[in-house]
């Protein structure tokens, strides 16, 4: 008798987001730690904040080709940790498979929605398992809805043709 085990394949976790983690960052991470964590890619800090205060107010991450990939956002604590996550590249995707090329009608049927919040150009749709969220430009839904910057709107309401504007994870 012939046993097989440990025949699943690793699971490839360089674009994946997690609860947790995105891609090779983990929430906690230190911004002083980034170069180290992104060794094998560009990191572009903000120049004209580095020469301010020291501290860089975004950090850019770029493939060796020079494909953007993330753009972090520090914290102002004394000892800066990641905040913020804008997601960049496509090929980054939740454990559900929803990423900056989905649609709203992806985000509300592979997640729970939290919460919408409209602003004066976008609409932000909050996830009840995710740190992540998203930004939908009002240019996405029908004209009666675009103009109005005090009318909550609902998700019904967002078209499921409906494009991503931004990608954010925000770990606080």
């Amino acid at each position: 008798m012939i046993f097989a085990w440990g025949c699943e394949k690793e699971r490839d976790t360089t674009f994946l987001i997690t609860q947790n983690k995105v891609g090779k960052l983990e929430r906690g991470s230190l911004a002083r730690d980034v170069e180290l964590i992104f060794a094998a890619d560009s990191v572009a800090k903000d120049t004209t904040m580095l020469n301010l205060a020291n501290k860089a107010q975004r950090i850019r991450i770029l493939e060796k080709g020079g494909q953007l990939l993330l753009t972090l956002t520090p914290s102002s604590d004394s000892i800066p940790i990641i905040e913020n996550v804008r997601i960049e590249d496509p090929r980054f995707l939740t454990e559900k498979g929803v990423g900056i090329q989905s649609t709203f009608k992806d985000i509300k049927e592979k997640h729970k929605i939290k919460k919408i919040i409209t602003s004066m150009n976008n609409i932000l749709v909050l996830l009840k398992d995710s740190d992540a969220y998203f930004t939908i430009s009002k240019e996405e839904l029908p004209s009666s809805l675009r103009y109005a910057s005090s009318v909550n709107i609902e998700a019904v309401q967002i078209p499921d043709k409906a494009k991503i504007k931004y990608m954010m994870i925000g770990w606080d």
